[in-house]
């Protein structure tokens, strides 16, 4: 079986020794940052199942804008119109199958390593959600001509055809806030947008930050896991899980396997500036911790996660859209 053996040492065998610390160490975990930033809603309250669809509105601005009216000029009359977006809920899981005989031969708590393994796998794969959600984003920024330091160039079709040749800037930063500010999209917090990327992408000038602690004491409560400070009006949250690269032309990129791919010049990286309201998740079956019935009388048990929900972006129009994603061509 797959899974974890006593026969086998590195899938258990190692797990006895006199000599064998007690101190339960497992892999270093990178940062998980995404989910955090996603709107959750409750579709247990809805009776939602697996395979449903869960639906929100959006209503848009009255068709005809009022105005003042002469004495004998009749009201005039216009509407509104409401446009429907769905996400499709789902199943998701994972598991580790271990023998009765790696239980009771194993120094270590065979259940807890695997419940704190299979919760870090839970982790990574809610923030490979969020993430899918938010490149599905048709807004895209570049630097102008890819070399410009101080504007960019934003597409609304889901991709940029500029090849980003400079490392990520303040001037990117201004550029882009001044786009979000100027095409109506609401801050995600107060007037304040979101920027969630990879240190090395911030790093041009993480030095000019304005410090967390310098804001919180103005009454923002609300800190993020990951924020490491705010520049124009934007909160900046690193991510280390999520790889590099994946520009429009890369076939390789994938975040499940977490393989990147490098942007051609390697300066920087995607970035996504939030404003408010943009991918949300459906919640019908909080991820929990099940236990396997153990099988072969007993000698056969498992441990999974188990999940019953969905993310969908909430606003897929350039009209309407609120993520705007720092990308590249190649």
């Amino acid at each position: 079986m797959s899974g974890q053996l006593w026969a086998v040492a590195s899938e258990g065998g190692y797990m006895y020794s006199d000599e064998l610390s007690d101190y339960l160490r497992v892999r270093a975990q990178p940062l998980t940052k995404m989910r955090q930033l996603c709107d959750a809603k409750d579709g247990a309250e809805k009776g939602l199942n697996r395979g449903d669809k869960f639906y929100w509105d959006v209503y848009s601005d009255i068709g005809t804008q009022g105005r003042q009216l002469d004495e004998n000029q009749p009201m005039p009359e216009s509407n509104y119109t409401i446009g429907q977006r769905s996400l499709t809920v789902t199943e998701a899981g994972n598991s580790v199958p271990y023998t009765g005989k790696l239980t009771d031969m194993a120094k270590h708590d065979v259940t807890a390593i695997i419940d704190k393994t299979l919760k870090n796998d839970a982790r990574k794969f809610f923030d490979i959600q969020a993430f899918l959600q938010f490149k599905n984003t048709v807004l895209r920024a570049a630097p102008a001509g890819g070399n410009s330091t101080t504007s960019v160039t934003v597409t609304t079709n889901g991709a940029t055809a500029t090849t980003n040749n400079v490392a990520f800037g303040t001037g990117h930063v201004k550029a882009m806030s001044d786009y979000m500010k100027e095409s109506n999209i609401p801050g995600f917090d107060g007037d304040d947008y979101i920027f969630v990327s990879h240190p090395s992408t911030i790093r041009n000038f993480k030095n000019q930050l304005e410090s967390v602690k310098q804001y919180t004491s103005l009454g923002l409560a609300d800190i993020f896991a990951g924020e490491i400070g705010r520049y124009e009006n934007t909160r900046f949250v690193e991510q280390t899980f999520i790889p590099k690269g994946g520009a429009n032309d890369s076939t390789t990129f994938d975040p499940y396997a977490n393989v990147a791919d490098a942007w051609n010049n390697g300066l920087s990286s995607w970035g996504f500036m939030l404003g408010g309201d943009t991918v949300t998740e459906a919640i019908v079956l909080p991820e929990e911790i099940r236990g396997k019935i153990p099988g072969d009388y007993g000698r056969s048990r498992g441990i999974a996660w188990y999940y019953l929900g969905g993310f969908g972006l909430v606003h897929p129009d350039a009209t309407n859209a609120r993520v705007l994603m720092w990308d590249s061509a190649a």
